[in-house]
């Protein structure tokens, strides 16, 4: 007698389980020799977009900021200007700095030099890291002149100015240190497209244009 051979059914547990097993072993998308389930990619477009709506929030905060910084400094019977630390100035060059050697990291990623992706990385995520400690330094300067948070209304804004762009810059670093970590999938995996790299480079580069709006506002108001 004849046996009928019927295809197994996709709506039933085992439809399931003979569509995802073939011959033996485990791929990414499905099992064995057995089609499996397609894997599914985030268009690179949807990050980057993502990423310029963060970028225009942050936009709307400092604007704010700055906006209650020259009504407040209108109100000068109490505003005291204070000196800004020098050490800014070398801040900023660092950052500066850093926003070269993440454009040197991506044309070596661009090209396939893994080592050298890997190295100019390093040196960015240093760089962040320094500027960071930089403006510790600044704070602490202006803590050995007696010029804290709540000393006039010139320092309140210095401080908050520039913890604000801190705690912004601290997700670029973590970022990058993200990167740093997984500098070998990035380089030589399914992520060297570049798609990481060229998010978190937009967000680096724009805090560093951020700072230098900061720098000259507090030179030039406070």
């Amino acid at each position: 007698m004849a046996t009928t051979l019927t295809p197994p059914q996709l709506g039933t547990a085992r439809g399931l389980e003979d569509a995802g097993h073939g011959g033996g072993g485990f791929y990414p998308g499905g099992f064995g020799g057995g089609r499996g389930f397609p894997e599914y990619r985030v268009p690179a477009r949807t990050y980057r977009l993502g990423m310029w709506f963060a970028l225009t929030g942050i936009v709307m905060f400092f604007a704010a900021f700055t906006s209650a910084l020259v009504v407040r400094k209108g109100m000068s019977f109490d505003w005291a200007a204070i000196a800004v630390p020098r050490v800014l100035w070398l801040n900023t060059g660092v950052l500066i700095l850093s926003s070269i050697t993440l454009e040197l990291a991506r044309r070596s990623l661009t090209v396939g030099a893994a080592a050298r992706f890997i190295r100019w990385l390093c040196a960015t995520l240093a760089l962040g890291l320094g500027f960071l400690g930089g403006q510790l330094v600044a704070w602490g300067e202006l803590a050995s002149r007696g010029v804290y948070l709540a000393t006039n209304p010139s320092s309140s804004f210095f401080y908050l100015l520039t913890a604000a762009h801190g705690v912004h810059l601290l997700g670029g670093i973590i970022a990058l240190a993200y990167g740093v970590w997984r500098a070998g999938r990035v380089a030589h995996g399914p992520d060297s497209s570049g798609t990481v790299m060229d998010v978190t480079a937009i967000y680096w580069h724009f805090m560093d244009v951020l700072w230098i709006y900061i720098f000259f506002l507090i030179m030039r108001l406070m």
